[in-house]
């Protein structure tokens, strides 16, 4: 997978009726993916993926640990402005637009939404 980004658009895994199971499937994915020796290049929020990266979020504890492997997390500057979480962040460094064109054209993207 080191030849690949993800790009997570929303807190929660998947669509249906009960939000905290979309965000209990997110944590369980980071949580296998922590576990992988083949890991990703880089994992990229955008919209409400940002809140993945937050103290609130279960899932933040799985990145930081990935992020202690060399993968890279970024969290989109315009989405942590929009949803005011900046001073949240408990992993990931904020980047921007440009930043993510750059990697998607460099890497093959898989989109989590």
């Amino acid at each position: 997978m080191q030849n690949k980004i993800i790009l997570v658009t929303t807190d929660s895994f998947g669509t249906g009726y009960d939000p905290a199971l979309g965000e209990n499937v997110m944590e369980t994915y980071f949580t296998v993916l922590k576990q992988q020796t083949d890991l990703p290049a880089a994992i990229f929020f955008m919209n409400r993926g940002v809140y993945c990266l937050t103290e609130q979020s279960l899932c933040s504890l799985h990145l930081k640990e990935i992020e202690e492997k060399g993968v890279k997390v970024f969290g989109c500057k315009t989405c942590v402005d929009h949803y005011n979480v900046e001073n949240e962040l408990a992993t990931g460094e904020i980047s921007g637009m440009a930043h993510f064109v750059e990697l998607s054209a460099k890497y093959e993207v898989i989109t989590i939404a």
